[in-house]
């Protein structure tokens, strides 16, 4: 199972009318520690960003798959229920799982979930989907 952490930067960036501002980005960055995500955020950003970037904060971010083969600019999370039937007991019992998806908008993700979910045989329900401020998502990489 993967490890993610949500790891927030802040630089200064130069806006269209060539003024500065400070601007905040959200990445998601698969690790096993705080530690290797911030070493790793840094090895990717560099490159990208002109000047000084600080990383703000680092948390770990629970999504149990992500579909990202779909074309897309956005993140969408999705709150899903799949149900399954406690024998012994005789009711259904729910378990909760986020997973992110790639999308336009709301109602392409919950499309793009939904064919995600095609070949799977568990009974499911969607209870949320919530757009991200995730710009990307940055996978472990053996060398």
């Amino acid at each position: 199972m993967n490890n993610y952490f949500l790891v927030k930067i802040k630089y200064e960036k130069t806006g269209e009318e060539g003024k500065n501002k400070v601007v905040s980005e959200q990445y998601l960055v698969d690790a096993i520690t705080f530690t290797e995500s911030e070493e790793r955020i840094i090895k990717e950003m560099t490159p990208f960003i002109s000047g000084e970037f600080i990383v703000v904060s680092i948390t770990r971010y629970k999504v149990n798959e992500i579909f990202s083969r779909f074309p897309g600019d956005t993140f969408f999370k999705v709150k899903v229920n799949f149900i399954s039937l406690d024998e012994d007991k005789g009711v259904e019992k729910k378990t909760t799982s986020f997973m992110l998806v790639v999308a336009n908008d709301i109602k392409e993700a919950e499309k793009n979930f939904t064919e995600s979910m095609k070949s799977s045989m568990a009974d499911y329900s969607v209870e949320k989907i919530e757009e991200t401020k995730i710009l990307e998502i940055f996978k472990f990489e053996t060398k």
